[in-house]
């Protein structure tokens, strides 16, 4: 009987921990999991501001995945696709939809997937003996209720399964968040918890643990020129990790993305953000290193949104990313 090799299998779920680029090397280790993929950016526009997304108050669903909160009127009936050119053959997809839900509130469905293309089988010898695929899918449901004129509350709830051949993991986890906006939409901000929750299964002996992420998030657009500017921090339940030999500025920059939207008409905006995380797990060049910066733009005709970002991988290129919205 052929027998998979359970050691191998966990070093590939660390090398995809390492390709999410989500956390810095450091931390790959300890966050390498099945569940790594809900780290990726579920849309270009949230990959051109560098993931500083969740005080993003506009007509956008792909919000719900940064805050439930932002589930408001303005996205109802809106539906995103998005796909990510990744590594090798990997391909991600997401979707996302909103609708009314009676008088509960608005509400969101969301699906994020991750292909990996066909992956070479070997045993505990290093021998080839076949092929195999995996694949990554998560299931959300989001609703969010306005508490007033300014401020919304919001909760997702995910069903999240990771399959590496005959390996399995799933788990049930959810996203509680808070937002607060000016009426005009000029300011934003937010607060959320994400991927609270319980793993049901895991790849291996050792337990599947899904990234926790606690956010704040402000958004403010400028007086004087047509720029949105927004600032997210992130992971921070886990402020103090780089140690002791780490500056305060380090530490801080370990937990910011930042971004900038100029909004030049209602049908064509340019983008740009940086992940310092990011920047420090992908560079090179000790000097003009794009790696973790983001870049795209928008366009706008009639009802549909097109939407494209370019993520620098510093010497290794990038990723290209598209999704389309539209109210349906």
């Amino acid at each position: 009987m052929t027998q998979h090799n359970p050691l191998w299998l966990s070093r590939l779920v660390c090398i995809w921990c390492l390709l999410s680029a989500s956390a810095a090397p450091a931390l790959a280790q300890r966050e390498s999991s099945g569940f790594a993929f809900l780290q990726l950016e579920p849309s270009a526009r949230s990959a051109a501001l560098g993931g500083s997304f969740a005080a993003m108050y506009d007509d956008d669903i792909n919000g719900m995945f940064y805050n439930p909160a932002l589930l408001s009127d303005l996205v109802d009936r809106q539906l995103s696709v998005s796909f990510l050119n990744h590594v090798s053959d990997l391909r991600a997809g997401f979707a996302a939809y909103g609708f009314q839900l009676g008088g509960l509130g608005q509400a969101g469905l969301g699906v994020r997937f991750l292909g990996w293309g066909d992956l070479t089988e070997r045993d505990a010898a290093g021998e080839e003996i076949g092929s195999f695929n995996a694949s990554d899918i998560a299931f959300t449901l989001g609703l969010a209720r306005r508490f007033d004129d300014h401020v919304l509350l919001g909760a997702n709830v995910h069903s999240i399964f990771s399959r590496i051949g005959d390996f399995n993991a799933s788990a049930l986890a959810a996203d509680v968040g808070l937002l607060y906006h000016t009426l005009d939409g000029g300011f934003t901000a937010s607060a959320s918890v994400h991927n609270l929750g319980l793993t049901l299964n895991s790849l291996g002996a050792v337990e599947d643990e899904l990234p926790l992420d606690v956010r704040v998030a402000l958004s403010r657009r400028l007086r004087y020129l047509p720029l949105l500017v927004t600032v997210t921090g992130y992971n921070l339940q886990s402020i103090g990790e780089l140690g002791s030999g780490a500056t305060g500025f380090d530490e801080a920059m370990h937990h910011v993305a930042v971004g900038g939207e100029f909004q030049f008409s209602e049908g064509f905006n340019l983008r740009v953000g940086y992940n310092h995380r990011r920047h420090e797990a992908l560079k090179f060049k000790s000097r003009l290193d794009f790696a973790g910066f983001g870049f795209g733009a928008g366009i706008k005709v009639s009802r549909l949104h097109f939407d494209y970002a370019f993520s620098s991988w510093s010497s290794f290129g990038g990723l290209h990313q598209l999704t389309l919205r539209t109210t349906v």
